[in-house]
């Protein structure tokens, strides 16, 4: 029997972001064994500092998109569309010419979220807006969420059948560790809204408390000028136990979760369900984190790990000073981690899951 035919939009690192990640990991995974997978990559920005400027080449390369979907939808007649979207309007609008293609050959359209300001962006949009989002999801055949707890996003759009839950997964392989000392690790696109700040405090704090036999190694690529003057001023005025570096992937990057001792996430603002959660997880790591989008059914307070306030400084040098002076429990956390990365987010347990919403949608 034929293998039903699934047309995967995504973009494809570099830049190096969740999203990228997610389509580069699923289209190498276990799904090709049940289903003949079509990509097309939709990456318009070549640099992580290249989002959200506009150019003619970046211009001429979306329309590109368009003709190059209706050419794949009507020669290769996909069974299912697997179209992830925006939340933001400018970019919504532009996702949804896709949905449009695939409704106008009759393709069953399974949108997926990465991310969780759905609501929080609806909410602040026009009427127009509104109406306009609502037309175009509801044109479509369901939609994927990462977490559980973020189902009631589209309870008013789709029934419950509808909605499938697809947290990220992936396998991952890491080096010996070669480095002696406490280690802490915070792994991520170094901006405001991910919380760089809130820790850079919060190790003052620790360190104004006469702790300072370990060190922070903040690895990640600059994309505010100011955030990043304030941060070094402030490592450098307080003669912090700070060390910043670039961006980092492959083994160099897995060399930096291995030689960990603690990993540290603390956004602001609303998240998915970060790659960096899963990749220490699977390293064995204690986390500490904030309560943003799915972070909360990967991170157990208290399990695996500790939920911490966002914008808390105070409450992420608490919970540090608790690890940093208890090996036993860093031990005993990073277990409960490793435990619940193999039970729930492998590789395997995304294909799987993925495997399972296409074919409820594609026998509705």
């Amino acid at each position: 029997m034929a293998k039903k035919k699934v047309l995967i939009l995504g973009k494809l690192p570099p830049p190096y972001m969740g999203p990228a990640i997610a389509t580069e990991i699923l289209l190498k995974s276990s799904l090709r064994e049940s289903f003949e997978l079509i990509h097309l990559n939709t990456k318009v920005n070549e640099k992580l500092s290249g989002i959200g400027r506009w150019s003619l080449k970046k211009i001429f390369r979306s329309y590109s998109l368009y003709w190059q979907m209706i050419r794949i939808v009507a020669t290769r007649k996909p069974d299912l569309i697997l179209i992830p979207f925006s939340q933001d309007t400018i970019p919504f609008i532009k996702d949804s010419l896709y949905i449009l293609i695939a409704k106008i050959f009759r393709r069953k359209v399974l949108l997926h979220l990465r991310g969780s300001n759905f609501l929080g962006w609806l909410g602040k949009s026009s009427p127009l807006t509104k109406w306009y989002v609502k037309k175009m999801i509801v044109l479509c055949n369901g939609v994927i969420v990462l977490g559980h707890n973020l189902k009631y996003l589209f309870q008013d759009y789709f029934s419950e059948d509808k909605i499938f839950v697809v947290p990220n997964g992936a396998d991952f392989s890491f080096p010996s560790r070669t480095d002696a000392g406490l280690k802490i690790l915070y792994f991520a696109n170094l901006f405001r809204a991910k919380g760089i700040e809130d820790v850079l405090l919060a190790v003052k704090i620790v360190c104004d408390k006469g702790l300072r036999d370990f060190s922070l190694e903040v690895v990640g690529d600059w994309l505010e000028h100011d955030t990043e003057k304030q941060s070094r001023s402030m490592v450098s005025e307080y003669k912090l136990p700070v060390n910043f570096n670039p961006p980092a992937s492959g083994e160099r990057k897995f060399a930096f979760f291995a030689n960990a001792d603690i990993f540290i996430f603390a956004p602001r603002e609303p998240e998915g369900h970060p790659w960096v959660i899963v990749e220490a997880m699977a390293a064995g790591l204690p986390i500490i984190a904030t309560n943003k989008g799915a972070i909360v059914e990967s991170v157990r307070h208290g399990e695996n790990g500790f939920i911490v306030k966002d914008r808390s400084p105070e409450e992420i040098a608490a919970r540090l000073m608790e690890l940093l002076a208890d090996k036993e429990l860093r031990t005993k956390l990073g277990k409960k981690s490793r435990d619940l990365y193999e039970d729930g987010f492998t590789e395997n347990k995304m294909a799987s899951r993925l495997g399972n919403a296409f074919n409820k949608v594609m026998e509705a």
